[in-house]
């Protein structure tokens, strides 16, 4: 099957935030952990922790870090991985 890495950076990062909510009210949480059950990674941006003075508390626990979003997107691309911008 596929591998599925969603890599986010800047204002991308908000969904993965402890208690963020779709524009339905409805809480991310539970549709990423039910994906990080079905193999996808979540990485968050720690340029983007520093710029926005955030913390990987605030963090959902399925989210993992990658120091530059930016340099993560190019190495997985070199893997084989096809990059899709939402």
């Amino acid at each position: 099957g596929a591998r599925i890495t969603v890599v986010t950076h800047a204002n991308g990062v908000d969904f993965l935030m402890e208690g963020a909510k779709d524009p339905n009210g409805g809480d991310f949480a539970g549709p990423v952990a039910a994906l990080v059950a079905r193999g996808v990674k979540f990485e968050v941006c720690e340029i983007t922790l520093a710029n926005r003075s955030l913390k990987r508390e605030q963090f959902l626990q399925e989210a993992s870090f990658t120091p530059s979003g930016v340099v993560r997107i190019a190495k997985l691309q070199k893997q084989g991985f096809a990059y899709i911008k939402p």
